[in-house]
């Protein structure tokens, strides 16, 4: 097509702005709203699958199945119900499976505290940048992402969220010691503090230290026996865990009893992955969840609302064409006497049309950059969807 044409068309697509915008408008929005939601879907599809395909079982409370699954991959704290001790114990004991229990009840600067199994570290593959995995009471180390925006990093501490503020029954916020930093993972555990589940008694309350009653002021006594000694609340138990008092904390209650979140479960096959779940349901309590099953019903729900915003995307791009041809019609009508004399100037009737349809390439070429540009800034900007539990 001859330059002028190309010419002429942009000319006449400038003198008009406002119909030249309303109609790019128009077809980067038909463009970006299909584009973004495809590319979403797909990316938070692959981050839910993957890590749900990588985890075999999950045991907890039972109660509502997506929380469980949903706070045991990802730690999402609320919602759900908590399981004794006592459960991972006892799948444990036929050597069917290693569990991993885990307690996610707890913040620091409201970014989760994860208290796990040791073995969950080789189970994600998760190894320190620098420093250590948790060697003592009270120790943590910190996800790659949670040490780069608090800007901690190994031989700092860290202070729990105080759970009830103005509780002082409650358990005081403990100052954790910063035994390293994990190497980046691409996984949601780059987002959490771990610790052991020992630890998490403490928080819980289950576990605290102090000074030996038998050393201390007699005032703060209120009663002893030959097994037992009650004290004043005027006694102040230790908020940090160090090596001089880490051998006086201790277990009030029953060990079995003590709370955890949920429990991954890693059977030694098929087989041992059957007879756990049988067994395990089978309990009025507790449940057991393949988080692959769970995850997929999960996304069934979610692309149901795909398929409405799949829907208004066809709409859109019905009327945006619909509009395109109506403009053409009405420019072709309002432009009648210019037609004219471009034909009385020896244009050929084509060469007219030529001209109508090379400005309405160029605003469509306009309309899907500002679409295609637009998507990519969405995506982009789109939140981490693991946050967002």
């Amino acid at each position: 097509m001859r330059p002028a044409i190309w010419r002429l068309s942009f000319r006449h697509a400038l003198a008009h702005p406002l119909r030249t915008g309303i109609i790019a408008l128009c077809i980067g929005l038909s463009v970006f709203l299909p584009l973004t939601v495809q590319t979403l879907m797909a990316r938070y599809r692959h981050t839910l699958t993957a890590r749900a395909t990588s985890t075999p079982l999950v045991a907890g409370s039972k109660g509502n199945r997506f929380d469980l699954t949903l706070t045991a991959l990802y730690f999402r704290r609320g919602g759900v119900s908590t399981i004794p001790l006592r459960a991972s114990e006892e799948l444990t004991s036929d050597s069917l499976c290693v569990p991993i229990p885990l307690n996610a009840r707890f913040t620091a600067q409201d970014v989760p505290i994860v208290a796990i199994a040791t073995e969950y570290f080789a189970f994600r593959g998760l190894t320190p940048s620098s420093g250590t995995l948790p060697l003592r009471l009270g120790d943590c180390v910190l996800g790659s992402s949670v040490a780069r925006r608090l800007s901690l990093a190994q031989g700092d501490h860290l202070y729990s969220d105080q759970r009830e503020v103005y509780d002082i029954s409650k358990p005081p916020a403990l100052k954790m010691r910063i035994t390293g930093v994990l190497a980046p993972s691409g996984l949601p555990d780059d987002e959490v503090i771990f610790t052991d589940l020992k630890t998490a008694w403490v928080l819980e309350g289950a576990a605290h230290g102090h000074d030996d009653p038998k050393t201390i002021d007699r005032a703060t006594l209120l009663a002893q026996t030959e097994s037992h000694i009650s004290i004043s609340g005027a006694l102040i138990e230790y908020n940090e865990i160090t090596p001089q008092n880490a051998a006086s904390f201790h277990i009030h209650g029953d060990r079995e009893a003590l709370p955890l979140s949920a429990i991954i479960v890693l059977p030694r096959d098929e087989k041992a992955a059957t007879i756990l779940r049988a067994r395990f349901n089978a309990s009025p309590a507790w449940q057991m969840v393949v988080p692959s099953q769970v995850i997929d019903d999960l996304l069934s729900y979610v692309f149901r609302i795909k398929s409405f915003l799949d829907a208004i995307a066809i709409l859109m791009g019905a009327t945006t064409g619909l509009l395109i041809a109506l403009v053409i019609l009405l420019s072709m009508r309002l432009r009648a006497r210019e037609m004219l004399t471009l034909n009385r100037l020896g244009c050929r009737r084509f060469t007219v049309l030529g001209m109508l349809v090379t400005e309405m390439v160029m605003i469509m070429s306009v309309g899907a950059v500002i679409g295609l540009a637009a998507s990519a800034g969405a995506i982009a900007l789109a939140p981490n969807l693991i946050q967002s539990l």
